[in-house]
């Protein structure tokens, strides 16, 4: 059951549904006739009385109407249907004032924020753009149905907005999880780098300590065959000095 604390919207007390009800519940539910969605059309002069009024769009009433702008709520309770209807009962100035009392009150009590997006203070708005359509429908169904066709844009450019942004969150959580495993592929590929740094690290220090090695056993090497020869050549100098000193010996003998 709705009651004007759970909802801006009023409503008429509710109805139990029975089999030997003459309510058409199809009838309350179906939404309204394609020709209301379509922009109004001109008036044609024929119709333009002497006073300047103009004849009605839709003969209907506003008991009529009302039903399909705005749909009646169908709940159970204890077992049993119950149907609450839209009131069709016209607003006074006083309920305009108490409308907007009761909005700022349920946007201060329900906590809906200020600014940004807000489903509460979306909803809360919503109610009160309907009460609004309900009290002009009563008082002039063609203000009422020219309203719900400005509620209805409203409603398809949030929803518009509401698929874009969707979708762009999801772009987005994709793009994140792409560069998450980007970013995890890079890591793996710098840590592999750096292992194999740190193998050929270790590869050129044992490289550069062997050439170290060799060169120090060449250098010895080096030593050993300069003194091997420097000790070559004292052994024939002394050899040659010997022979030197045998023929003199001989040449002096003979003479």
């Amino acid at each position: 059951m709705i009651t004007p604390q759970s909802s801006l919207l009023k409503y008429d007390s509710p109805i139990l549904i029975s089999k030997t009800t003459d309510i058409n519940l199809d009838e309350l539910l179906k939404p309204l006739p394609p020709k209301h969605d379509q922009r109004a059309k001109p008036v044609p002069l024929k119709n333009l009385q002497p006073w300047g009024r103009v004849d009605p769009i839709d003969q209907q009433k506003p008991e009529d109407i009302l039903p399909k702008i705005l749909p009646p709520v169908v709940f159970e309770k204890d077992g049993q249907k119950w149907l609450q209807k839209v009131s069709s009962t016209p607003a006074t100035r006083l309920d305009v004032q108490r409308l907007a009392e009761q909005l700022d009150r349920k946007l201060e009590l329900r906590e809906a924020r200020e600014t940004g997006i807000c489903p509460i203070r979306r909803e809360l708005y919503k109610q009160a753009f309907d009460e609004i359509i309900r009290q002009v429908t009563i008082n002039c169904a063609e203000r009422g149905l020219l309203l719900l066709r400005v509620r209805d844009e409203i409603n398809m450019t949030l929803q518009a907005y509401q698929t874009i942004y969707e979708s762009s969150i999801g772009f987005g959580c994709r793009k994140a999880l792409y560069a998450k495993k980007s970013e995890i592929e890079t890591g793996n590929l710098v840590s592999s780098l750096q292992g194999e740094l740190a193998q050929l690290e270790k590869e050129s220090a044992d490289l550069k300590a062997k050439i170290e090695a060799v060169q120090r056993k060449e250098e010895a090497e080096r030593e050993a065959l300069k003194k091997k020869q420097a000790e070559e050549v004292q052994f024939l100098k002394r050899n040659n000095q010997q022979l030197k000193q045998k023929l003199e010996g001989i040449v002096q003998a003979k003479k």
